[in-house]
């Protein structure tokens, strides 16, 4: 499956993308912690979904601790997590407390660099197969008509055994509905040109 992309309008008057037209990345569903421990386990795996979900929640938990002693954590060759701060200013280094000028603590993530597995934003674009939402949506559609004509077909031969729904219960097939978020083209730093995060 490859990168869907919605291409979206900025709707946003106020600034000067306004107008202007944003491709932006959706997904399908959010795995989660449980299902990527299982699709671990099913991936050429000699451990248990539960080996698989017991090391990860000792590697999480480690993680965690270390990052909170002041350490960046690299995480194999996918990349560095790390922590930092958004503080209020003061005019004198002396008047800065920690607890009153500190309002937060972000958990951050720099991909990896290396020969081995860059993952900086153009090597990973090089990496990736783009799809544009609509061509998915429209190629599920037709998918979806090409099997209720098929079963549409079954009915009967005979004069008695005939089927008389003439195939009226074909496929139910479910319609594609990704995350798409809003529509101010702002997501992955469209509008404003900032979507590699400062890590070019």
């Amino acid at each position: 499956m490859p990168v869907l992309v919605k291409v979206t309008r900025n709707n946003n008057e106020k600034t000067a993308a306004f107008g202007k037209w944003y491709g932006r990345v959706v997904s399908t569903k959010t795995m989660s912690y449980q299902e990527l421990c299982k699709h671990m386990s099913e991936h050429n795996s000699v451990y248990g979904e539960d080996v698989c979900l017991g090391v990860a929640n000792k590697l999480q938990n480690c993680m965690l601790e270390q990052l909170l002693e002041g350490k960046k954590v690299q995480f194999g060759e996918l990349g560095t997590f790390y922590l930092s701060v958004k503080s209020t200013g003061t005019l004198k280094e002396s008047d800065f407390n920690l607890g009153a000028n500190i309002q937060g603590l972000y958990l951050c993530f720099a991909p990896s660099r290396t020969d081995v597995n860059n993952l900086s934003s153009k090597m990973l674009k090089k990496k990736a197969a783009f799809m544009n939402i609509k061509d998915l949506i429209e190629t599920s559609k037709k998918s979806s008509g090409s099997s209720e004509s098929g079963n549409g077909s079954n009915s009967g031969t005979s004069g008695t055994g005939g089927d008389s729904n003439g195939g009226s219960n074909g496929g139910n097939t479910g319609t594609l509905t990704p995350n798409s978020g809003d529509n101010n083209g702002n997501s992955n730093g469209g509008a404003t040109g900032g979507g590699d995060g400062g890590l070019n």
